[in-house]
């Protein structure tokens, strides 16, 4: 798989290049985690700024902290693309490779085989490697000098009812399964109760829950670990939405280009990124639940206060002078949506190669990511729009959640809001071409659904019509003679007007 940028062994490598690329600034003035922090961060954001390194916190129990908090790591596409190992023109070819990863093909010739070679290579790499005297057991916390307040966690959002840490790389397996084979790495937000307890929040559908319901029918209490702050292919992948069949510590391998660094926890059955800043360490109880929130969303809104698992802490270890790794969530744009943005050039081959017919899709990062998705196909015979629309929500678990999906024509610019708008007024009639869903899954968070986790979806074919999904002839696209535009250009300089006007491009 093709790597252009180093290899960044930690996120201190990564911090030390983007501050060699201008991308990273150092904020030592005082500014609290409560509130201050995410106002900070949402301004810098907007303008596609840089990371923010604040080497001065105040937490939010008003103390100072001697742990500075890093936010805004992944707030640019450049920088995603930095962190899965390749510049931003080369993403098209990292979802080739992740598209054939997902479902790879038999060489068809020597030349294919070779051109295979690299990737085989890669999954070669996917096998981590443990680490007997890792860098994040510098610092143990066990026992009474367990204490989650000592972290700078951040309260995002006014009204919120304690500090979330909302970037833990939370790792579980299945019962009799320590392999990495079969690890879970999610990013689920989690609220500090007090000194050594956490709540989960993490969704049905999630395979961190998919464990501990394994767990749970046992009896068991299941161990879990916490990191934050790693190398930043294995963040990114925690937070892609891969198949349940691949582990995220292989396939940050794979994007490393090199086997991946684990250590052995200290109180729990389980491995963690050896490279990590800080790792929370403890189990969850079959039962035990408290209720989580209000906390502010990507949706824009404040989440319901509702029961999700317990997580008691047993230990706590962390490198020396170790970095807190936080974002805030919020209406986009926020650092999840400027990385959804990456996950869906990433996305576009893996569908086109599920289904061929599919030239191009877009998720708005303005919808929450997933909930509005606009595809182009190549329309060959009638109705093939509905059979692409049911492909689309049976696919993968973003778009099974998308709840307004738009079908066009390959001459309409998926990414722009003026050619899809022009596709639905003039190749779409309700009457023919909306298609309706009731009770289907739906995002658990999504309060607009009339049932929690259940709600409809609509898909509007706004693609030309063939008969006999039409009896009437279809409209002629208005288009300009390729001569006369032609002539026009060569004119242009010479008509006395400004060459701002000179494009016959559609402005985006």
């Amino acid at each position: 798989m093709r790597r252009d940028q180093p290899l960044f062994k930690g996120l201190r490598s990564f911090l030390s290049y983007l501050e060699t690329q201008g991308q990273l600034v150092r904020i030592r003035e005082p500014v609290s985690v409560v509130h201050e922090i995410t106002e900070i961060h949402r301004r810098v954001l907007q303008r596609n700024g840089p990371a923010l390194l604040f080497e001065s916190p105040i937490k939010a129990d008003g103390a100072a902290s001697g742990m500075p908090v890093l936010v805004n790591l992944f707030g640019t596409r450049e920088r995603v693309a930095w962190g899965l190992g390749v510049d931003p023109e080369h993403l098209p070819v990292l979802g080739q490779a992740l598209a054939e990863l997902s479902e790879p093909e038999p060489p068809h010739s020597l030349a294919d085989a070779m051109a295979k070679l690299p990737l085989a290579r890669g999954i070669m790499a996917m096998r981590p490697k443990s680490i007997d005297t890792p860098p994040v057991h510098d610092i143990v916390w066990r026992d009474d000098s367990i204490d989650l307040t000592r972290l700078p966690v951040q309260v995002c959002w006014p009204g919120e009812p304690a500090p979330l840490v909302t970037w833990p790389m939370v790792v579980t397996r299945p019962p009799d399964d320590e392999t990495d084979a079969n690890v879970n790495v999610g990013v689920y937000r989690m609220q500090v109760l007090d000194r050594d307890r956490l709540i989960l929040r993490w969704l049905a559908h999630r395979g961190g829950a998919r464990h501990h319901h394994l767990w749970k029918a046992r009896g068991l209490d299941m161990p879990v670990a916490i990191a934050i702050g790693a190398d930043p292919a294995m963040m990114l992948t925690a937070a892609l939405p891969l198949p349940e069949t691949l582990s995220e510590f292989r396939f940050a391998g794979l994007l490393r280009g090199a086997r991946l660094p684990l250590a052995r926890c200290i109180s729990v059955p389980l491995m963690v990124p050896a490279e990590a800043e800080i790792v929370i360490e403890g189990t969850v109880s079959p039962d035990e639940t408290a209720p989580e929130g209000p906390f502010g969303d990507h949706t824009g809104y404040y989440n319901a206060v509702e029961n999700f698992p317990v997580m008691r802490v047993s230990a706590i270890t962390m490198r020396w002078k170790p970095t807190y790794f936080s974002t805030f969530t919020g209406r986009p744009p926020d650092e999840p949506s400027r990385i959804g943005e990456v996950f869906n050039e990433l996305l576009v081959p893996l569908v086109r190669k599920r289904i061929p017919e599919i030239v191009d899709l877009w998720l708005p990062p303005e919808a929450c990511s997933y909930r509005i998705a606009v595809a182009s196909i190549s329309k060959r015979y009638p109705g093939q729009a509905r059979r692409v629309m049911l492909a689309l929500w049976s696919m993968l678990p973003q778009l099974t959640y998308t709840k307004f999906l738009i079908l066009v024509d390959p001459d309409i610019d998926v990414r722009n809001w003026s050619d899809v708008m022009w596709a639905i007024a003039t190749r779409s009639d309700p009457s023919r071409d909306l298609v309706t869903l009731t009770d289907t899954p739906i995002d658990y968070l999504d309060f607009a659904s009339p049932k929690p986790g259940l709600g409809g979806k609509v898909g509007i074919d706004a693609t030309t019509k063939l008969p006999p999904e039409t009896d009437r002839e279809w409209g002629r696209v208005l288009d300009m003679d390729e001569a006369v535009v032609a002539r026009v250009s060569e004119l242009w300089q010479r008509l006395g007007l400004p060459s701002d006007f000179e494009s016959t491009e559609k402005q985006q």
